[in-house]
């Protein structure tokens, strides 16, 4: 058992694991860009216990992200949304022993502190399931919170959300005596990751003299959407302006991508559904900036150390746009955003103002290095 140290307080007794025999469990089940946000608090918890065994609970689509992390133990991998399609399709025994398998090994472990940065119900049944001494998280008042706050046995004050949400991963900790002076996300990419992603830049004949623009244009709100055949002027001027553009994206994405590229006069090339997470972290490594709606691939941009011009509508860029300070925000200013919501009765209108213009422009001033 680990030892403890008691706190000065003579009205309670409060146990602290010992830094070097901690076992701790991170709840970020998704998605991409909430787990990419959750990254920092991870690295903080890591300087603070080197020799701990930190691990990670994470929904499959968003786990090749945590792999391999230098700051990472353990990455258990929940399939929640395969155990979802069994039942549907009438695989109940499959499901229920996907289910169960993993609660074993969730429970396989006695956690000295588990930390629900998730803040939902789908994570909170795993916080109730997970063996831990002390679960810490937000509690009652935290936007989008869904009740999960009654798993945990040490609810922390709820804090503005009109913050990033980088920030307020990290004011979780604070709360828990844990300080972090510094943002790191370290994602974990690999020398062979960025070998291959050269190789498909060299096959598609992008010449490396060039600046490279790329551009990540779809997204799953139809709110957050810039119309298809923008994207395609602005790749066209990009383009004229001796830029090499190349379109990423998922492998749902590449019907999308493809109308955007047939009307696209001059060579752009696509990788979407041809990368794992890693790897377009690799592009954008070399990209010289994304341009992007708000999406996880723009957050993953970011922490790449990548400059981002980000088309904001009905999201709001200060809790959620790209972490750091190299990035252009274009947004127009009307009073219905950010709203957000996924559906609009009024025309996609704070989409529809921004201009192939503002765009183009926004990138070229990233190039010279503007912010």
């Amino acid at each position: 058992m680990p030892s403890c140290v008691s706190c000065k307080s003579k009205k309670k007794k409060i146990c602290r694991p010992d830094p070097g025999a901690v076992n701790i469990l991170i709840v970020k089940t998704s998605a991409i860009g909430d787990v990419i946000h959750t990254l920092p608090a991870l690295n903080a918890l890591r300087r603070k216990y080197p020799e701990a065994r930190i691990d990670w609970l994470v929904e499959e689509a968003a786990a090749d992200l945590l792999i391999g992390h230098k700051s990472l133990d353990t990455v258990l991998v929940s399939r929640r949304k395969a155990w979802i399609r069994d039942l549907k399709q009438g695989r109940v025994r499959a499901a229920w022993r996907g289910f169960t398998d993993f609660v074993k090994r969730l429970r396989g472990t006695e956690y000295d502190l588990l930390l629900d940065f998730q803040g939902l119900l789908k994570s909170g049944i795993f916080v109730g399931l997970a063996r831990a001494k002390r679960k810490v998280g937000f509690g009652k008042g935290m936007e989008h919170a869904e009740g999960s706050y009654v798993f945990l046995n040490e609810p922390i004050p709820p804090v503005n959300m009109n913050q990033h949400a980088v920030i307020r991963e990290l004011l979780l900790l604070k709360a828990i005596g844990i300080e972090s002076e510094e943002v790191v996300f370290a994602l974990p990419v690999t020398d062979e990751q960025r070998e291959k992603i050269g190789q498909l830049l060299a096959a598609e004949g992008i010449d490396p003299a060039r600046p490279l623009v790329a551009i990540n244009p779809m997204t799953t709100w139809e709110t957050k959407h810039w119309r298809n055949e923008r994207f395609a002027l602005v790749a066209d001027q990009l383009l004229d302006k001796g830029m090499a553009v190349v379109f990423s994206g998922g492998p749902q994405d590449v019907p999308g991508i493809e109308a955007i590229r047939a009307v696209v006069t001059g060579k752009a090339v696509s990788l979407a559904g041809r990368t794992t997470l890693k790897e377009l972290a690799a592009l954008y490594e070399r990209a010289a900036v994304l341009i992007t709606t708000d999406t996880g691939p723009m957050h993953l941009a970011a922490a790449a150390g990548t400059p981002v011009v980000a088309l904001f509508g009905p999201t709001a860029p200060w809790r959620t746009g790209p972490f750091g300070e190299s990035h252009r925000i274009l947004r127009a200013k009307i009073s219905c955003s950010p709203c957000l919501k996924k559906h609009c009765d009024r025309e996609h209108a704070c989409m529809e103002q921004l201009t192939v213009e503002q765009v183009v422009q926004a990138a070229q001033a990233v190039l010279r290095g503007g912010s």
